[in-house]
């Protein structure tokens, strides 16, 4: 039997066969190995004991998959998939905002279990980081993945359907892209041998909210389940955090097109998510994301079942001690405050994390 994969920096499980007892055996891997390594070793893949088929399986049986893959990878070539629309010819060698060219740059994947219950169940959600970011707020979260050029590794489109098989492999109930807005067309292209080698558990699509909704219109069908982010109600917040006034339009305009082609969050065997709008709302400092002016949109513009993960997770990272306010963590009042604002706007699905 090969060593338990894992990829950089997480470790990881691996499920093997039933043993002769009827049990799974699972084994602890402690010790990080290399990316390659991870890829190459053998993976058990486990079997779904429901009748669920995926979005992208249909669109990829007609041939549909395919062409809107080719779709977009031409959108590369002057970019506009999202709203920055740089006009980068990144099929050529240019970057633009996100300084990513023609392929994926990955920093880690792995299953992870400290996101949303309805994601993780008992196999954790199965996420891919990417590097980069078109947003590329100062205070960002995970800053050295999206701000330090040359992070992670460069794949093509084999090298990340494998990745989505070895998260299957995992028993990961779902593969969460992370940051996936500015690499569509190369997920796409992926999912092709991924459909072809066994690829069947849901999509979900974890982005900032900082989405192109002519990108999107290009996903119906094929991400199951969306999680966006909804960060700031102020266009003038957002210039001074992201350099992205229009962030907030974009972020509406993009939350109404996810929530028409998937709905309100569904779940199904052990509560695990399948499909449906999930939105996440960080809570900060000085009330900088006009929590109470997003929850009054969500619950009005698009529905109140929408799922709310309202965040207290909020750290001053990256550039965050540059300005004023957003160098300390948020006060029990101001999350408090939050969360009252989100029940007065009648939203009914929220979840304090």
């Amino acid at each position: 039997m090969p060593p338990c994969p894992a990829g950089k920096l997480w470790t990881g499980i691996r499920v093997c066969p039933k043993t002769s007892a009827g049990e799974r055996e699972v084994l602890n891997c402690t010790a990080p190995v290399g990316f390659g390594q991870a890829l190459k070793a053998g993976i058990t893949l486990m079997a779904r004991s429901d009748n669920f088929v995926p979005g992208y399986v249909k669109l990829h049986r007609s041939g549909e998959l395919t062409r809107r893959a080719d779709e977009a990878w031409e959108r590369l070539s002057g970019c506009r998939m999202c709203p920055r629309r740089c006009g980068a010819d990144r099929l050529g060698g240019k970057t633009g905002v996100c300084r990513t060219g023609a392929k994926a740059r990955v920093s880690s994947f792995g299953p992870h279990f400290g996101e949303e219950d309805v994601l993780v169940g008992t196999g954790g959600s199965g996420t891919i980081f990417f590097s980069s970011c078109n947003l590329l707020c100062c205070f960002c979260q995970n800053y050295e993945i999206s701000h330090f050029p040359g992070e992670g590794r460069e794949v093509g489109p084999e090298e990340l359907a494998r990745i989505m098989l070895t998260l299957q492999g995992y028993g990961c109930h779902n593969i969460n892209f992370v940051t996936p807005s500015h690499v569509v067309p190369q997920i796409l292209r992926s999912l092709i041998p991924a459909v072809e080698m066994g690829l069947r558990v849901p999509l979900v699509y974890n982005s900032s909210g900082y989405d192109e909704v002519e990108t999107l219109r290009l996903l119906d069908g094929v991400f199951d389940i969306y999680m966006p982010d909804f960060k700031f109600w102020d266009p003038e917040v957002a210039d001074e955090l992201c350099g992205a006034p229009d962030y907030p339009d974009a972020a509406r305009e993009a939350l109404k097109e996810m929530h028409r082609q998937v709905g309100p969050l569904e779940t199904g065997a052990e509560d695990v998510a399948y499909r449906g709008l999930l939105v996440r709302h960080l809570v900060m400092p000085d009330g900088l994301a006009s929590t109470a002016e997003i929850a009054k949109f969500l619950a009005e513009e698009i529905s109140p079942d929408t799922f709310v993960n309202v965040m207290a997770q909020y750290r001053p990272r990256g550039r965050a001690h540059t300005r004023q306010g957003l160098n300390r963590g948020i006060t029990p009042e101001e999350y408090t405050e939050a969360l009252e604002a989100v029940r007065r706007a009648g939203l009914r699905r929220a979840q304090a994390q």
